[in-house]
């Protein structure tokens, strides 16, 4: 009986370390660092960027020339950013 109970206690205390583990798996995917495309020289770098549905993108226009973000397809577009400006866009569809 003796024996059961510290088995059980064992078991507990591998499931809890077990979820502890995982929490701090999860919370570190959360704390990456989202993407960031440059625009520098009047180029987007990096010029492809695969990301997942729900994913944050930051563009921060490093030129003196005001520039803007647009996609292809109309969904979103910035107004002209200055130099240091940035536009977020969270992106909630599947698409390129």
């Amino acid at each position: 009986m003796k024996d059961d109970t510290r088995a059980l206690a064992w078991c507990r205390r591998a499931l809890v370390a077990v979820g502890v583990m995982t929490l701090l798996i999860g919370a570190h995917a959360l704390a990456a660092t989202p993407p960031t495309i440059g625009i520098k020289e009047f180029k987007y770098g990096p010029p492809i960027l695969s990301v997942p549905v729900g994913s944050t993108v930051t563009w921060v226009n490093h030129d003196e020339e005001p520039h803007t973000v647009t996609s292809a397809t109309g969904a979103f577009s910035s107004a002209g950013l200055v130099n240091d400006d940035t536009f977020v866009q969270t992106f909630t569809k599947p698409g390129t």
